[in-house]
């Protein structure tokens, strides 16, 4: 088996692009949630909260050839590629169109725009704003492709559109494709646009936050006062690269991937199981040959829905102990669905970079019904871990476990 080394990584996000700026609004201790007006449209909904992206302009000398199949997540896709191509000093080196390169990536589903356009066909018959482009806009793996196309990638092509868990099992599929030979270098993340469907999937399922006056105090990973998620939108891509190629270029190393752990509840579609997301953590584990006790922090999913949270607690406190730090980065950003096991797998080696761990927000009272553990709480946490993991989970009871490794 290959080692496999992060030597690049960006993202587009509600608290910046760049990891300054991010690590400056982290260190605020203020969240992105912000009312969404516009959602009066929609009678039926009750949250009407949301993390959207401050402001995102397609950057100057895209083509239109490029372009024209691409949606606004994947222009979210393309644009934490460039900067995580860039950052690993590969942006326009040719070595990354010759089939050395992969890609393995996901979001939830494709652009809504062009669902829209599909729908109005169906309800009214006519087809004029259907495209040749409409369903390249919104397929499900319309971001690993516009990804590859962008670059003219060679390399695999792994999608993951698994709801949540996209951008983790992009980094794990990725990372195992390393691992095994197969490919030298991979593109791997996931990105999610904002749309009112996409909350409204889980406000039919009364999970999503009501506190639409309040929008700083939620969401509350793992407090016994939190009412539901809150969604939000972004992207983020890592490099991953054989550590020999590595070397031998003379690249950056971020961080080592050494463990992914992936199974099934094999339940229910929409409740998790404490059991399965604790096995998963041991296959990431297994995976590393690492003990328990080498983990020094855990980047927890923590959406603050009701029982996602008290599962994942418990399987984290049945993998660990309660001696484990823990903290919930949505807690900032909101869920961003397909791309958050991407972002928090960024956001979690910069923070293990700097031996620093920020807090989860708006966590003042532990509901009793979570398993006791480290909450980090108030302030960040300065911890000096050799190891961290980062667990991510999904509809379908998809879950996924990622172990990280600092490089000295």
């Amino acid at each position: 088996m290959k080692r496999v080394v992060i030597t690049g990584m960006g993202g587009v996000t509600a608290l910046g692009d760049r990891w300054s700026d991010v690590e400056a609004a982290l260190k605020t201790g203020r969240n992105a949630v912000r009312r969404i007006d516009e959602w009066d449209f929609f009678q039926a909904l009750h949250t009407r909260l949301a993390c959207p992206l401050p402001a995102f302009e397609q950057p100057a000398g895209w083509p239109r050839k490029k372009t024209r199949s691409m949606g606004i997540v994947s222009m979210y896709a393309v644009r934490a590629s460039e900067l995580a191509l860039a950052d690993a000093g590969l942006a326009g080196d040719t070595s990354i169109s010759d089939g050395r390169m992969g890609v393995a990536y996901g979001s939830s589903s494709g652009s809504v725009e062009p669902i829209r356009a599909f729908g109005t066909m169906l309800n009214t018959g006519s087809m004029t704003e259907v495209t040749s482009n409409s369903y390249v806009q919104m397929m499900p793996h319309t971001t690993a492709v516009n990804v590859s196309l962008f670059w003219d990638l060679k390399g695999r092509v792994i999608p993951s559109s698994s709801a949540c868990a996209s951008g983790s099992q992009a980094i794990g599929f990725a990372y195992e494709a390393i691992a095994t030979g197969k490919q030298t270098m991979m593109l791997a993340g996931g990105a999610e646009e904002l749309s009112g469907p996409a909350v409204a999937v889980f406000d039919t399922l009364y999970a999503t936050s009501t506190r639409n006056d309040e929008p700083q105090l939620t969401p509350r990973p793992f407090d016994a006062k939190r009412d539901g998620l809150v969604v939000g939108e972004g992207a983020a891509t890592l490099v991953l690269e054989e550590y020999e190629h590595a070397k031998a270029r003379g690249a950056t190393i971020h961080a080592e991937i050494v463990g992914f752990g992936c199974n099934s509840d094999g339940a229910h579609i929409t409740q998790p199981t404490a059991s399965t997301m604790a096995r998963a953590m041991q296959l990431a584990l297994d995976d590393a040959r690492l003990d328990p006790q080498a983990i020094a922090y855990v980047n927890a999913h923590g959406t603050s829905t009701d029982r996602g949270d008290v599962a994942e607690s418990q399987a984290t406190a049945q993998t660990f102990g309660e001696r484990m730090p823990i903290s919930s980065l949505k807690s900032y950003i909101g869920h961003t669905l397909g791309a958050c096991g991407a972002i928090e797998a960024w956001w979690t080696i910069e923070m293990m970079k700097r031996n620093w761990y920020a807090p989860t927000l708006n966590l003042t009272d532990v509901d009793p019904a979570c398993a006791p553990l480290d909450y980090i709480i108030g302030d960040a946490r300065a911890i000096e871990a050799e190891y961290v993991m980062s667990n991510n989970f999904a509809f379908g009871g998809i879950n996924t476990s990622l172990i990280f490794r600092k490089v000295r």
